[in-house]
């Protein structure tokens, strides 16, 4: 395995070190720094003093005592008007000063935007994770045979053909993408219209197939829209795989499911961890795609939630310990596909 020896020694000295200051400076400014700060502003809140009510009557008494002392030194003989005012400025520095400890509230570290969420933003987190995980696993279906197919096409022409066919809708956005899926499953889209002609429905009585209503939906726009960062992990892991090996498999008289199970599979693990770990990340962070396929009807997912915390209620403190949150869940996701599929991160590296 190379180091930064043998980028010195083949580089030089020069185009060494500029690799990896921009590589520090890559991390630091565009991980490191905005993580550390979305974590501090995680943990604090601004808070009113607790005295706060106590002060707001002192206030109150204040002023009013401001009020009778300026109505004596207006009958107050000349004599006494240079202490009454002496005693006027005294209280109005004091109501001053009052008045800043209740305006300005105090920063205070905690782990109280954690615990404040709600049993209603606590169920959308746990769902969005469960069908961020139901979306990774419903991808692994569909693209393992997909990339086995690519990888094992015999004709370099056939595979060039499939991972052309698949690369050339990621060449579009993926906000326009997503809005093309939708009129697949609009109300009188490709889908519906089609079912019309043949006469299982009638648009015209309103009988289209509400598909936008369902999480189907969303779960069809997710794998539509992550389905490359499934089935690219899975072929490279699946072109480094020895042939001969599937061939003795079958010459020992295995099936091809077991073929699958005890030869083709270990030796893809890599490619599937790092597959499922990508669709879950993307899926679970996605705001696009099932706020534009569900139409508000499927259910919140929690990145629309934290959407709202940051520029709806301008809470960025709540916003930010709800993408904590989301970061950890991930992380935690990461850890479980490590452990189930034993491959470390030198393997997913590869």
């Amino acid at each position: 395995m190379s180091g930064p020896s043998d980028l010195v020694r083949i580089y030089g000295r020069a185009f060494a070190a500029a690799c990896w200051l921009l590589v520090f400076g890559w991390f630091t400014l565009l991980v490191l720094v905005p993580q550390v700060t979305m974590v501090d502003q995680s943990l604090w809140r601004m808070e009113q003093p607790k005295d706060a009510a106590q002060l707001t009557l002192d206030i109150d008494r204040l002023y009013n005592d401001l009020s009778v002392m300026k109505l004596d030194r207006a009958d107050a003989p000349a004599d006494k008007q240079a202490a009454l005012d002496a005693r006027i400025a005294e209280t109005q520095a004091a109501i001053r000063e009052m008045e800043t400890r209740e305006t300005q509230p105090r920063k205070v570290y905690g782990p109280e935007n954690y615990t404040r969420m709600s049993g209603l933003h606590a169920e959308i987190f746990l769902r969005t994770l469960a069908f961020a995980a139901l979306t990774t696993l419903i991808a692994l279906v569909v693209c393992y045979p997909i990339a086995c197919a690519a990888a094992f096409a015999g004709k370099a022409t056939t595979t060039a053909v499939i991972l052309t066919a698949l690369t050339i809708p990621y060449a579009i956005n993926e906000l326009l993408r997503t809005y093309a899926f939708l009129m697949v499953l609009d109300y009188r889209g490709v889908i519906n219209t089609a079912l019309s002609w043949i006469g299982i429905i009638d648009l015209d009585r309103d009988q289209a197939i509400p598909f936008l209503e369902s999480q189907a939906a969303v779960f069809a726009g997710l794998v539509y829209a992550y389905v490359l960062f499934m089935v690219f992990p899975i072929y490279n892991a699946l072109e480094s795989l020895d042939k001969s090996q599937i061939e003795a498999a079958r010459d020992l008289g295995a099936s091809s499911l077991r073929t699958h199970w005890r030869v083709i599979i270990p030796h893809a693990k890599p490619g599937l961890a790092v597959g499922s770990i990508m669709v879950f990340m993307l899926s679970a962070g996605s705001y696009a795609v099932p706020r534009i396929l569900s139409r508000g009807l499927g259910g919140d997912w929690f990145t629309q939630l934290i959407y709202r915390q940051f520029f709806d209620a301008h809470n960025w403190n709540i916003g930010s310990a709800y993408s904590v949150a989301l970061l950890i869940a991930c992380l935690v996701f990461v850890a479980l596909v490590m452990k189930i599929t034993r491959v470390g991160l030198k393997d997913m590296v590869r």
